[in-house]
């Protein structure tokens, strides 16, 4: 007598804070958009510190800040990816939370909630730690004022739509 090995069908559906590392023509708007925000917070949290030329100092480096923005964010997908397939081959309810949760819906427990945002914060510290390493090296900045400014960038752009449910999309 045959053995019946069992088929499982999975579905395609990305979770939402995957769609911007696989969708290319999506690049096309969150360059320029994830630019001119890093530009924004940059320019006005050295406006308000009273640093002259605030403005041509946001510029000159935007363009670091914004590549370390996804990279950084880049981080925080990965550790959420990791979570996402290390909790759908558990067994169990706590992992089931998990999984379902990143994938879909992340209020549907507390569990998955704290997943997403510790990767916000994964994230959001490396976004302080690398924007305050560039902005340091400016001649024309403290390091109090590179640090401040470097809190405010990874404040302000932290991936938090890592919290929008993909249900909404899907």
């Amino acid at each position: 007598m045959k053995k019946r090995t069992e088929f499982r069908m999975y579905n395609i559906l990305l979770p939402i804070w995957l769609l911007p590392w696989i969708a290319v023509p999506l690049w096309l708007i969150l360059i320029p958009a994830n630019f001119g925000i890093d530009f924004l917070v940059t320019y006005l949290s050295l406006k308000h510190q009273n640093i002259p030329e605030s403005k041509e100092t946001a510029f000159r480096h935007s363009w670091k800040i914004c590549l370390a923005g996804f990279l950084s964010d880049f981080i925080g997908a990965l550790f959420l990816f990791l979570m996402l397939d290390v909790s759908g081959s558990m067994h169990g309810s706590f992992w089931h939370h998990i999984s379902y949760g990143l994938g879909m819906q992340p209020f549907y427990s507390f569990e998955s909630f704290l997943t997403v945002v510790f990767s916000i914060l994964i994230s959001g510290f490396c976004i302080y730690a690398i924007d305050f390493r560039i902005l340091k090296k400016d001649p024309t900045l403290t390091a109090e004022q590179a640090k401040r400014t470097a809190l405010h960038l990874a404040l302000f752009t932290a991936p938090y739509l890592y919290l929008i449910p993909s249900e909404l999309i899907y």
